[in-house]
């Protein structure tokens, strides 16, 4: 019963100790505790209740009895860090038994083993195990073995293996009412679905199993482990190492499982520094070798070792002694069958090269890049960037662009199973290094045709494809219905001066299940993509230039296109533009008032040397015509407009230079549906909202109570231009809850997904829509470029916070423009000229831009 009804079970246990029990009897009582004890309170109780169950049954003269404890005690000796404790009653207790307690004290010592990290071991016992449990008919215990055996085949790499074994236990379990030990299969077939690449699938039956643990009231230090190794695959590592640490203090809180504090340690670790953070990380990563040292677990001690090599690698360090470590950490693993082993390699050949030992490094190397063609995506990711490392080391230009391309289709195919676009934008973390050194490639190569190909390779790609729409599931619809119920009332109340921190707290947990469901989609199976090349780019061009910026080495490439060739340019630093960029946006935030008119020439002035920074030289170049500007992701906050080369130019942004070819392209529904949509709290009404309606004569208004989000929504669905003023808000933590004011509360990201198609054009007369966050290798989340994917050729939206009076002229003017036939990059050139020359005037103007190409 305590893997059924875990608070049942020591409930009942502790009735029979009250009632002056046999030793026999009492014996089983303070075993059940123990278990209990062990896996999810007290250490120290733990064995103390296994210790008084194991002299009661040697009182009770029961060998078996007697077998059966040392079994659990000697687990948990293992848990506690006492491994050779822990193995001499595992021993004793094989001795001392026989026929059906034998196996099962042989699956309990499989499983210290499993723990300790002696795969072949476990394996020896376990297959020893099962067939005496089957003859038994002892179902529950065969499928604990079938669950075990499967667990270790995964640390082994054998996935196929492991797949069989877990279907064979699920069908066992269906038929008991274990329902702990049914929720750690649950949790087993999500480690299983990540180790096959389905991070969906792993994610959704990780969540499933942690609701069924809550159920239950155990929790599980083993899934929270688990969690944050897809987390980290799915490029979530801040949240991994969250994750992490939340569990390493309930851990300590409780007294629990050295075992598994080390193995908490081990994946912060590992999160830490793939959140770029290697400081933490090497200290986490310390702390776990000394526990595994101490645990003689030596599979798990070397596994911790490379982290902690990769994070002193990552804080700046380099030595000839850190080549020989990671060689010998590489060497150990692949003796443990480790599929970590050839991380280690690529390691140690990443550090030869930087000391120039190439015969080094090509040894090396070439051990790692034998995983190209086997194992799941991210383990051949490996192989290719050892590859490229290799032909780079070699000096074949072309053998590296051939290794990136291999290794970024992988990760391509492996991107598009993921349904959720965040997911997608953050995985391409994992292919920056191999785009870096195909751009680095290219650029040694002298072309910038070349140059410009790479860069496009890897920049927006989640805006290739639209994201996988979510199904009509009602618990999702009515998880945002209620959202927006909830985060109305909360800003009601923060505009009334209440507390509102039962509302927050409420809110939080409705955006964790929002996005928890959307997680769980899984992508469409990977089709033939249009691929870019700058042949077609330069057809379409025509007289407009398109200048795409590039970062090498910190420092931006200007790849100026049109007029049938591509040219480069060098500018800046990256990080120079950053902070030159970040104080042109404070400046904005301070026009926006009244009274600042003092600081219109120090914003002017900014706006220069960003120019000089992004564009260099190539502002002598761009002709007179109309200008695209396609910035890196950590750019796209510029106010371009503000550049005075481009100030009273035709200009807009695209994301990418195959972007703004879609756009470019999109047709526009039949019908020419208008939609105008103001929603509430405006200073000035939505004033312009009235004037347009007038103007266009026939088009679809919502306002007031109409203005509610599933209104909104299903109007704007395919129609041709859309027009919303409302109070906009970005939300940098999570882009995707970044929204749009109605009548009913928020319309967020997540909303606009659902949408078959978007309008071909939309104006968002609001603060902050333009703003974007930065993740992944060079991808962007925000509104516009949930819009882009969906149908939406042409966006207007501000970058920065605006003055509701000054935005009334210039979306008035940018409307006439349109009447008139112009583009939106055209009718918001002439809405801005003609604006009052005044600086709340002028930055208003500055702080819209205009993506796409309608």
């Amino acid at each position: 019963m305590v893997f059924a009804d875990p608070g049942e079970a020591r409930a009942r246990a502790q009735g029979v100790l009250d009632a002056d029990p046999s030793p026999w009897r009492a014996s089983v009582a303070h075993q059940v505790i123990g278990i209990w004890q062990r896996d999810w309170g007290d250490m120290r109780m733990a064995l103390h209740h296994l210790r008084q169950a194991r002299d009661l049954a040697a009182r009770a003269q029961a060998p078996d009895r007697e077998a059966d404890v040392l079994a659990a005690l000697g687990v948990a000796l293992v848990h506690a860090g006492r491994t050779r404790q822990g193995l001499e009653a595992l021993e004793r207790g094989v001795a001392v038994s026989s026929g059906h307690t034998r196996a099962r004290v042989l699956f309990r010592r499989a499983y210290a083993s499993w723990v300790l990290g002696r795969h072949r071991e476990a394996l020896e016992d376990v297959r020893r195990a099962i067939p005496v449990l089957r003859q038994a008919d002892d179902v529950i215990w065969t499928a604990r073995a079938l669950t075990l055996r499967a667990t270790v085949h995964l640390a082994l790499g054998a996935v196929d293996r492991a797949d069989a074994d877990f279907t064979a236990a699920e069908a066992l379990w269906d038929t008991t009412g274990q329902d702990h030990d049914k929720a750690d299969v649950v949790e087993s077939r999500g480690l299983a679905a990540f180790r096959q690449g389905d991070i969906p699938a792993a994610l959704r039956l990780m969540d499933e199993a942690e609701e069924r643990y809550a159920k239950l009231g155990t929790p599980s230090f083993m899934l929270s482990i688990r969690r944050c190794d897809v987390l980290m695959a799915a490029g979530l590592a801040p949240e991994a190492l969250t994750v992490a640490d939340a569990a390493i203090g309930a851990l300590d809180g409780i007294g629990g499982q050295s075992t598994r504090k080390a193995e908490l340690l081990l994946v912060a670790a590992r999160a830490a520094r793939l959140a770029g953070d290697p400081h933490t990380a090497i200290a986490r990563a310390a702390l776990a070798v000394r526990l595994f040292s101490g645990q003689r677990r030596p599979w798990w001690e070397t596994h911790a070792q490379l982290v902690l090599l990769q994070s002193r690698v990552a804080s700046g360090r380099r030595s000839g002694r850190l080549v020989a470590d990671a060689a010998a950490v590489a060497e150990r693993l692949a003796s443990f069958g480790a599929p970590a082993a050839p991380e280690a390699s690529l390691l140690a050949g990443r550090i030869a090269l930087g000391l120039g030992w190439t015969a080094d490094a090509e040894r090396h190397l070439a051990v790692a890049a034998r995983s190209r063609h086997v194992g799941p995506p991210l383990a051949r990711m490996t192989g290719w960037a050892a590859q490229a490392l290799r032909a780079r080391a070699a000096g074949s230009g072309r053998g590296v662009l051939e290794a990136c391309r291999r290794g970024l289709d992988v990760l391509d195919d492996h991107r598009m199973t993921l349904g959720a676009s965040e997911l997608r934008a953050r995985a391409t973390e994992q292919g920056a290094e191999l785009a870096a050194l195909a751009q680095q490639a290219s650029l040694d190569s002298g072309g910038p045709r070349r140059l410009l190909t790479w860069s496009e390779r890897w920049r927006a790609t989640v805006l290739t494809a639209p994201p996988t729409r979510p199904p009509a599931d009602p618990a999702l619809l009515g998880d945002l219905t209620a959202f927006r119920e909830i985060a109305a009332r909360a800003e009601e109340g923060r505009r009334d001066g209440r507390p509102i921190p039962v509302l927050e707290r409420e809110q939080r947990r409705l955006e964790r299940e929002i996005r928890s469901r959307t997680l769980h989609l899984r992508g469409a199976a990977p089709g033939a993509e249009d691929r870019f090349t700058p042949a077609r780019l330069l057809q379409r061009l025509g007289e407009v230039r398109l200048v795409e910026l590039a970062v090498l080495d910190g420092r931006v490439q200007v790849l100026l296109c049109g007029q049938g060739r591509v040219r480069r340019f060098e500018a800046g630093l990256l990080a120079d533009a950053e902070v030159e960029a970040a104080h042109v946006q404070a400046g904005l935030r301070r026009l926006a008032h009244p009274g600042a008119e003092g600081r219109l020439p120090v914003v002017e002035a900014m706006g220069r040397r960003l120019e000089e920074l992004l564009l260099g030289p190539a502002t002598a170049h761009l002709g007179s015509g109309p200008v695209v500007v396609v910035p890196p992701g950590r750019l796209h906050s510029v106010p371009w407009a503000l550049l005075p080369s481009l100030r009273e130019r035709v200009l807009s942004v695209s994301p990418s230079a195959s972007s703004w070819l879609r756009a470019r392209e999109t047709e526009p529904p039949p019908g020419g549906r208008q939609v105008l949509v103001r929603g509430p709290g405006l200073a000035t009404g939505g004033a312009e909202v009235s004037e347009l309606a007038d103007r266009y004569g026939t088009p679809l208004l919502l306002e007031e109570d109409d203005a509610r989000a599933t209104r909104v929504l299903e109007e704007l669905d395919g129609a041709a231009l859309a027009h919303i003023a409302a109070h906009g808000t970005f939300r940098a933590d999570s882009p995707l809850f970044s929204s749009l004011r109605m009548a009913d509360g928020p319309l967020i990201v997540h909303d606009f997904e659902r949408l078959d198609r978007s309008p071909y054009r939309i104006i968002l007369s609001c603060c902050d829509t333009a703003r974007l966050a930065s993740v992944g290798a060079d991808e962007l989340l925000g509104l516009v470029t949930a819009l882009l994917p969906l149908g939406t050729a042409g966006v207007v939206a501000s970058s920065a916070p605006v003055n509701d009076a000054a935005v009334v002229p210039l979306m008035l003017a940018l409307h006439k423009g349109l009447e008139t036939g112009l583009s939106l990059a055209e009718a918001l050139r002439d809405a801005r000229a003609a604006l009052p020359g005044d600086a709340l005037h002028q930055a208003t103007g500055w702080a819209f831009t205009a993506f796409g190409a309608a």
